[in-house]
């Protein structure tokens, strides 16, 4: 079993990969995925790039010594973040995608669109969602 967690470094996010090693622990997972995503290019994004690196550092530290392979990406395809993780996880076969959620106002989701909107309706397997 494959499982990827998307990973933002918020609060939902430490709680999903909190989940994410949870079941990989519980389902044997051969693989566990964090991915971190920048919309577009991150050439002018210097400080978004290196939130995410440092992000992904603390979830490599949080995963050390898990009896399962990890591996923490950051993913840009110039696609939205929704978009990339769905891209990865079809072409990583991955069996279980989890994300953390923030309630957002239906305004909000229209002028910014929704990662875990896209994710939960765009997924090519079940997606789990934490608060």
């Amino acid at each position: 079993m494959k499982i990827m967690v998307g990973y933002d470094g918020s609060g939902p996010a430490k709680e999903a990969l909190k989940l994410a090693k949870l079941h990989a622990e519980a389902f044997k997972a051969s693989k566990l995925y964090v991915l971190s995503s920048l919309e577009g290019d991150t050439q002018g994004q210097v400080a978004n790039l290196e939130k995410a690196e440092q992000d992904l550092a603390y979830a490599e530290v949080f995963l050390k010594n898990s009896e399962f392979e990890t591996e923490t990406k950051l993913v840009t395809f110039g696609l939205s973040p929704g978009e990339a993780l769905v891209e990865f996880a079809k072409e990583n076969e991955v069996d279980e995608i989890i994300i953390g959620i923030v309630k957002t106002s239906k305004v909000g989701k229209l002028v910014f669109g929704s990662t875990a909107q896209y994710v939960i309706l765009k997924s090519p397997c079940p997606v789990v969602t934490v608060k």
